[in-house]
């Protein structure tokens, strides 16, 4: 019993340990939005937090369209969830209840897609959107990745360990069709993994930066981690504001974890015991 307690003590510990290291940059970021540029780089530096956090709101205002580019950042997080949840769940569906030709084969290829490396895809991607003439288009964000490997498998797994057959079977002999089956039925029961894939999918979406790099072209249709960068420079980077602005567009994303944390883990863990 001893050696347990000693055992469980130093475990806790180390997640102690842990979660203080991973928190600091956090910390350190609200402290320096707080702060004038001349003292984030003073020695020591600045460890509580200043008087100058709307000074340098001010200035990233107007520096970059800020605003503007929070809303941008917004639409296409909300138009990336909605799709990314739609398609998954419909491709998951598919994969977990039919059966048809050269069903192994084509989740096998879906899956061989999470192995690539996402850089490979910078080019082909470039090149599609400027041939369909979406270039400085939101479109361009949302619309190509709405259909994730991820998210399919994540589906499939749970649609094929928590929802019966026979309840679709039922279904289908009481004459209800087939996309009746899919809203009434499969979507209420999806809630769980719905929820998880669509936090996954939002916070994805909002922190993306090597899309809108590719695809974006105009400083008014930036998205927020493109505008932030934008103001970086070799030299005289108001790093007060870019903190600031930083603080402000983490802030969403830290409250939205803490609320639904739970059913995040909740949902990743459905569907691993059958």
């Amino acid at each position: 019993m001893k050696d347990y307690r000693i055992s469980t003590g130093a475990a806790y510990a180390m997640v102690g340990i842990g979660a203080i290291v991973m928190l600091l940059p956090f910390y350190f970021m609200y402290v320096f939005a707080t702060h004038t540029r001349t003292d984030i780089f003073s020695l020591p530096p600045p460890l509580l937090f200043g008087d100058s956090f709307l000074d340098n709101v001010r200035l990233l205002t107007e520096k970059i369209p800020f605003w503007n580019s929070i809303g941008w950042s917004l639409y296409i997080a909300l138009a990336s969830t909605g799709l990314t949840l739609l398609f998954c769940s419909m491709g998951g569906y598919a994969f977990a209840m039919f059966d048809f030709r050269f069903k192994r084969s084509l989740f096998t290829l879906v899956m061989g897609t999470m192995l690539l490396p996402s850089f490979l895809g910078m080019i082909p991607t470039f090149m599609i959107m400027d041939a369909f003439g979406w270039i400085d288009q939101p479109r361009a964000l949302y619309i190509p990745g709405a259909a994730s490997a991820f998210g399919i498998f994540m589906m499939r797994q749970f649609i094929g360990a928590s929802i019966p057959r026979d309840l679709i079977e039922a279904a289908r002999m009481d004459g209800c069709s087939e996309l009746g089956i899919y809203w009434r039925i499969v979507l209420p029961l999806l809630k769980p993994a719905m929820g998880t894939l669509g936090l996954i999918s939002f916070i994805a979406s909002w922190n993306n930066f090597i899309g809108p790099l590719i695809v974006m072209r105009s400083p008014e249709m930036y998205t927020l981690p493109l505008a932030l960068r934008s103001m970086q420079s070799p030299v005289n980077t108001e790093w007060g504001a870019v903190m600031a602005g930083s603080a402000i567009a983490t802030l969403p994303l830290l409250i939205l974890f803490a609320m639904s944390s739970r059913r995040l883990i909740d949902g990743l863990t459905a569907g691993a015991v059958k």
